[in-house]
């Protein structure tokens, strides 16, 4: 039996259509800013797409869990770059909003890797009841991702417009809030999670010796 391309696998290229989808993005945000938006939400809308592929075919696998967290996560640290450089009296705290999702987000995803998951939205339901809710719950997990996105291109697209966008953005604010607040929690759980895996590894070395 022939042994089995990961790489091409539908989820993966649905991966790959979101990295492309997300360069364009950026290529165009100095310029032109709908277009970029639209690429943009695309490519974040897709998220959505390749788990359900990746379920349905039976082809989830650990680079496709990286692949859609790696795509993610550096979406979202450019756009905050974007950000910045057009309001830069913000920068520090989009610069701790960058550092504060990517530490928790790689260091759940490591965890959960080392204990043998599939994916970083695979967690222990025995574990923290912020992230079960947020991980099992898929009408929450969709408004916390999509509210957060949506708050950042909305500052992006504020910046190019005459009117601002209703009330959207402040809505959207506090979305992006409480999606930080869960950042924070990602990111003491796995910090817990990678000290349990040490002190257990610890004491089966010294059971040994």
């Amino acid at each position: 039996m022939a042994q089995e391309n990961i790489f091409f696998f539908v989820p993966n290229l649905i991966g790959y259509a979101r990295v492309v989808l997300a360069l364009l993005s950026f290529y165009l945000m100095p310029c032109c800013p709908w277009p970029a938006v639209f690429f943009y939400l695309l490519s974040s809308l897709l998220d959505s797409f390749d788990g359900h592929a990746a379920r349905a075919l039976n082809q989830c696998t650990k680079f496709g869990a990286m692949l859609d967290m790696l795509t993610d996560r550096c979406a979202t640290m450019c756009l905050l770059v974007n950000l910045s450089l057009i309001y830069p009296s913000y920068t520090f705290l989009f610069q701790l909003s960058m550092c504060l999702d990517i530490a928790s987000h790689w260091l759940h995803l490591h965890s959960s890797t080392i204990k043998g998951s599939t994916s970083h939205k695979s967690i222990d339901l025995s574990g923290n009841p912020v992230l079960r809710i947020y991980y099992t719950s898929k009408p929450v997990l969709f408004v916390m991702c999509a509210g957060n996105e949506l708050f950042f291109c909305l500052l992006y697209v504020l910046h190019h417009v005459q009117e601002p966008a209703g009330e959207t953005p402040g809505l959207c604010g506090i979305i992006c809030l409480l999606k930080s607040s869960i950042s924070l929690v990602h990111l003491i759980t796995a910090s817990q999670n990678m000290a349990a895996l040490d002190a257990a590894e610890r004491e089966k070395s010294m059971k040994t010796q």
